[in-house]
């Protein structure tokens, strides 16, 4: 049906701009290890994007729990869950007095994250273009039995 179709273009613009605020956020951190950006204007780039990310990355898990997708969702829910705990203990933003501290961490968390979110967007690609492919087959066998043929 058209709707599962419509699902995983959704699925893929959320992971787009998931991986979107992931390549900024590395970007950032980079940049004041290059000493490009003081460590307030980095920590304040960074931490304006982290909670939109978390929701994003919350809202992604609760879509693939409500549509069915139980692979998904249970590939997705670790870090969903990661990420409410950071929230929870307030260790979710930079802190500028501890940004060089804790740099390497920091960078090392957000590639694995980068890593986590390529492979979510190579396994949505394969999901919508199987879900295309079966909707243009079903839409060729009604186009078929429709005309009498069958």
């Amino acid at each position: 049906m058209a709707w599962e179709v419509i699902l995983w273009v959704i699925f893929f613009t959320i992971n787009i701009a998931l991986i979107a605020s992931n390549l900024y956020q590395i970007v950032c951190l980079t940049d004041l290890e290059a000493d490009y950006l003081n460590p307030f204007e980095s920590s304040a780039r960074i931490n304006t994007v982290i909670i939109p990310e978390m929701v994003v990355n919350g809202v992604l898990c609760a879509l693939f729990l409500v549509t069915g997708h139980w692979f998904m969702f249970l590939l997705t829910l670790p870090i969903t869950v990661y990420n409410y705990m950071l929230y929870s203990k307030r260790r979710h933003l930079i802190d500028v007095t501890e940004v060089f501290r804790s740099l390497d961490a920091e960078k090392k968390y957000r590639i694995v994250k980068l890593a986590f979110y390529l492979l979510l967007f190579v396994l949505v690609i394969i999901r919508m273009v199987l879900a295309i492919v079966n909707h243009l087959i079903d839409d060729e066998e009604e186009s078929i039995t429709g005309f009498g043929i069958f």
